[in-house]
């Protein structure tokens, strides 16, 4: 596929949630409905795909964010899977630093707990706009609104329900989908593989109805064409309805939210059609933007696989004794064998090898693109937060340094590692380091 075209296709994403949120669960559900695998792994039963370090395994949470790729329609999504537990939200941070979007999961009975309100805040740091999906519908005390009510007051977020529950408890059946105005029920033969869409139940109709009303009022309020088409009393295109959900949670303006429960196969294929539908590919994010030290003007680097190579080295970790490093590329592409600039290090590295990755399995590549998340073997002196470049040759007397230490979390949205060239001004004397959701750079 060609460039932009794969590029429009790409989705990266990532799942948060509280512990015991059930998102790991949810995730599970994804890779089986993408036909990523063939058998459902189950948490409590020590077999979930995603967990699969021992210890994750015996203890049944997750330790260490793990990363997939997997194609939903024609469509590609790299995901990461990441920790619920306090004690491990860095690893959840350093994937918000490179994901374009998150599905954020929330337990119907415990609501917005501690750990959501630490990653949703991470999540706003970065400015990734997110997607809800409101878990466990059918346990004891599972309460939808109660969530979305918590969300407007815990977090400050605007919630959008596309579809609500048909029932809650041990008498939950289904959703009901505010666009189309359609039940959706899963057949349990299949897992929950297969599912039907039908009329709404009488008893329920008066609720969608309400539901599908604030959805159009809450569209409104962001978008002057449905507001115009609304007032009008217009019967509003569902492909307009669609498209005004997609700008505005791109623009972080409203959040949609789904029903479902993951454990009983219920709701998890809507939220994968939300990714694809909302969530912003690589090229609906800004470009990455830098300073040429030289002349002083602002250059910038569109994710285009034409453009030069950059990439951010967002985790490290040593597998089976080698160092494997998890790279998302932004622009340009990158060779398996071939050299990069590590420009916070100021060194030339090679890459032995790339991979893509399925939790603690590997697929070796020959090349990778701007807009994937790949694995890297060979970067021996990378460190996470290390900023890669095309090859550059400092010129002789020029000497490269690595400071200030690892800013305070004050300061962490604005910048990290660093470094920079004392000598002449040279074009190899390029310094780039993150500033949230841009990248900027400076010279000393």
């Amino acid at each position: 596929m060609a460039g932009e075209a794969r590029l429009k296709k790409t989705r990266n994403f990532g799942v948060v949630a509280h512990i015991d949120a059930g998102k790991t669960t949810f995730t599970e559900r994804v890779l089986y409905y993408t036909g990523r695998t063939h058998k459902i792994g189950e948490v409590h039963d020590g077999t979930a795909v995603m967990d699969w370090m021992e210890e994750e395994q015996e203890r049944g949470i997750t330790i260490t964010s793990a990363a997939t790729t997997c194609q939903w329609g024609d469509y590609t999504l790299n995901l990461i899977d990441t920790p619920g537990h306090v004690d491990f939200t860095i690893e959840v941070e350093r994937s918000l630093r490179v994901l374009d979007g998150v599905v954020a999961v929330f337990c119907a009975v415990g609501g917005v707990e501690p750990q959501s309100e630490t990653v949703w805040h991470q999540a706003d740091r970065y400015q990734v706009p997110k997607i809800a999906f409101v878990n466990k519908m059918d346990r004891v005390g599972a309460d939808f609104a109660s969530v979305l009510q918590q969300m407007r007051d815990k977090l400050g977020a605007a919630p959008l329900p596309l579809t609500i529950p048909m029932g809650a408890e041990d008498q939950f059946r289904g959703v009901i989908d505010l666009l189309t105005m359609e039940a959706l029920t899963w057949d349990e033969a299949d897992q929950g593989a297969t599912y039907g869409r039908g009329p709404i139940p009488a008893e329920l109709a008066e609720e969608a109805m309400s539901a599908r009303t604030a959805l159009l009022e809450a569209l409104s309020e962001t978008d002057d064409n449905i507001m115009e088409l609304y007032l009008s009393e217009q019967d509003i295109p569902q492909k307009d309805l669609v498209a005004a959900v997609r700008r505005a949670c791109i623009g972080l303006k409203l959040v949609p939210v789904f029903a479902g429960s993951a454990l009983r196969n219920k709701g998890v294929q809507p939220v994968l059609d939300a990714v694809v539908a909302y969530l912003p590919a690589p090229l609906d994010i800004p470009p990455v933007e830098g300073i040429n030290p030289e002349n002083g003007q602002t250059e910038r680097r569109a994710a285009d696989d034409a453009a030069p190579f950059s990439a951010l080295a967002f985790k490290v970790q040593m597998d089976q004794g080698r160092k494997l490093v998890y790279l998302r590329i932004y622009s340009g592409k990158l060779k398996a064998g071939g050299e990069v600039y590590n420009a916070s290090k100021g060194q030339v590295e090679k890459v032995a090898r790339l991979l893509r990755m399925h939790a603690n399995k590997r697929e070796r590549l020959d090349e990778a693109h701007a807009g994937e998340i790949v694995g890297a073997m060979g970067l021996k002196n990378t460190s996470t937060g290390d900023t890669l470049w095309p090859t550059r040759t400092p010129p002789s007397g020029c000497a490269w340094t690595r400071t200030p230490a690892r800013p305070s979390s004050a300061a962490w949205a604005s910048c990290t590692w660093r470094s920079w060239c004392t000598g002449s001004s040279v074009s190899s004397a390029w310094r780039w380091a993150w500033a949230g959701p841009r990248w900027s750079t400076a010279r000393r």
